[in-house]
């Protein structure tokens, strides 16, 4: 009898302490839920998982955000919504994965008239007006709000201005340099200031403003984005530096890698300086993976760079998404796992990594769940917060996240779930089916999906639901198929002319 009390008393106390340490996780969440911080979210263009020291980079150099990691948390399971630009930006805006959205491609998307499948074209090719976006939810909550930078989910009637930011400004296109007059309002620079430092002025000088109410500001750069140019000093002292085996090492792409860094660290210092730091949640990310090479084979730099790599295999090669498998514009980790920062400072604990598995459509609910709004019943969110994230709580293990990306690009249409550590990729071509753990194999080499034929079938089943329920549209086979022209490109039906990325002189 003594011995039987001796274990229920261990037992009641084990179950206490369980109690103790879960109300202790709630209480965290609840103690950020509604704390209205500042919130800046910094959004990098092709910057790939690999690229920065603190996943593992050698070459090269971003001292403020390894800085902004050792004060806060590292994600070593983000994602893009899509492998490529347009797609994963309407994630961010609306809450909802691209298939949902209706933008599946970039916009206005690529077009190869002659392969196996005729792929589906973007249901919008704009982020639509009815969607309640994130800027409007912020602007409900009553924060000053602004957007900085590239934005491609429409023309000037879908720009930032007409979807809930009371302060924007939307870098159209004309090159790292030549783009002061080719802003949606043309902004006086001096004449060799890169285009991430003038995109940075226009968010300090919104923080400037705008310090003494919350605010919400989102600041999209152009860099890493191809054509590829940067400061020349900043070219030149990596030029300069001693190569690392294994990486191409292309100083025009690291001093762009450099770019973003700086901007960052600008942005860091005037929180600082304006005492805001701990009132101020900042969130750097990237919106795809990162680029190896072009689809169409032109050489990667601006023309006036192009001599510092002539008759040089770096003239075609940005960078490398090592250990992952492949880049942007493909499902594989090398286009969709992205670099993911966050810092708080006296809410946020410093010198974390989370394994957490975390999309692009996450942002919306854990911005507004912060801000202390709820979410509007008419509209479906895909997403999940992760403030409990935030919060040191746990996540569950086996979350399921999807892409669905049913263009020819990099690699062929496909579709694919992660469920915790199964990744089942659905090629929509020809009806294959792979399937990888990413926990043993995170180079995704090795398909286990005859190994596994129920794990991968249970995977399919998920996904097919999903795509039913998101309203993913399927490419169809293609009368026209010809197998000695199915790599050609051409004007997409959407566009009126077909344009390569403008390419700076």
């Amino acid at each position: 009898m003594k011995l039987r009390n001796f274990f229920s008393d261990i037992m009641a106390v084990s179950i206490a302490a369980m109690l103790i340490l879960c109300s202790c996780t709630v209480k965290e969440s609840h103690e950020l839920k509604g704390t209205r911080p500042n919130i800046i979210f910094i959004l990098a263009d092709d910057m790939g998982w690999a690229d920065l020291p603190v996943y593992g980079n050698a070459f090269n150099e971003a001292p403020n955000l390894t800085q902004m990691a050792a004060n806060g948390i590292r994600f070593t399971n983000a994602y893009a919504a899509c492998p490529v630009c347009s797609p994963t930006r309407a994630s961010i805006m609306s809450g909802q994965y691209p298939a949902r959205v209706g933008i599946t491609d970039f916009i206005p998307g690529h077009w190869r008239p002659y392969e196996e499948v005729i792929v589906p074209k973007n249901r919008n090719q704009h982020l639509p007006l009815e969607i309640y976006t994130l800027g409007e939810a912020m602007k409900d909550a009553g924060y000053a709000t602004a957007y900085f930078g590239k934005y491609h989910l429409g023309g000037e009637e879908y720009y930032p201005k007409n979807q809930g930011f009371d302060f924007s400004n939307v870098y159209q296109g004309g090159g790292f340099f030549d783009y002061a007059g080719r802003m949606e309002q043309p902004i006086e620079v001096e004449s060799g200031v890169v285009l991430s430092e003038a995109l940075t002025d226009l968010g300090l000088d919104f923080i400037e403003r705008n310090k003494e109410e919350p605010f919400f500001l989102y600041l999209a750069h152009y860099d890493v984005h191809v054509q590829l140019d940067a400061d020349s000093l900043l070219i030149q002292k990596y030029l300069k530096k001693e190569k690392v085996e294994g990486y191409p090492c292309n100083a025009v792409y690291a001093a762009m890698v450099e770019h973003v860094d700086n901007s960052v660290g600008r942005i860091l210092g005037k929180l600082n300086e304006l005492g805001l730091t701990e009132n101020t949640l900042v969130v750097y990310f990237s919106d795809n993976g990162g680029l190896v090479s072009r689809f169409d084979r032109i050489p990667l730099l601006a023309r006036s760079k192009q001599y510092i790599y002539k008759g040089d295999p770096l003239l075609f090669v940005a960078s490398s998404n090592t250990p992952l498998r492949a880049e942007k514009g493909t499902v594989y980790e090398g286009g969709i796992r992205e670099p993911m920062i966050v810092q708080w400072p006296g809410k946020i604990s410093a010198g974390q990594v989370s394994e957490a598995i975390i999309s692009s459509v996450d942002f919306f609910p854990t911005f507004t769940e912060l801000v202390g709004i709820e979410l509007p019943a008419t509209q479906v969110f895909d997403g999940e917060s992760f403030v409990n994230i935030l919060a040191g709580g746990e996540q569950e293990k086996d979350r399921a996240i999807f892409w669905h990306y049913p263009v020819y690009h990099h690699d062929f249409p496909a579709s694919v779930i992660r469920k915790g550590n199964w990744k089942l990729i659905h090629y929509l071509h020809n009806d294959t089916r792979l399937l990888y753990n990413l926990e043993d194999d995170i180079g995704e080499t090795k398909d286990l999906s005859e190994q596994h034929p129920e794990k991968t079938d249970e995977l399919d089943q998920f996904l097919e639901e999903w795509r039913q329920d998101a309203g993913a549209e399927l490419p169809v086979p293609n009368p026209d198929f010809d197998p000695e022209r199915r790599y050609e490109w051409v004007p997409h039906p959407d566009s009126r002319r077909f344009r390569s990325p403008p390419i700076p002189k």
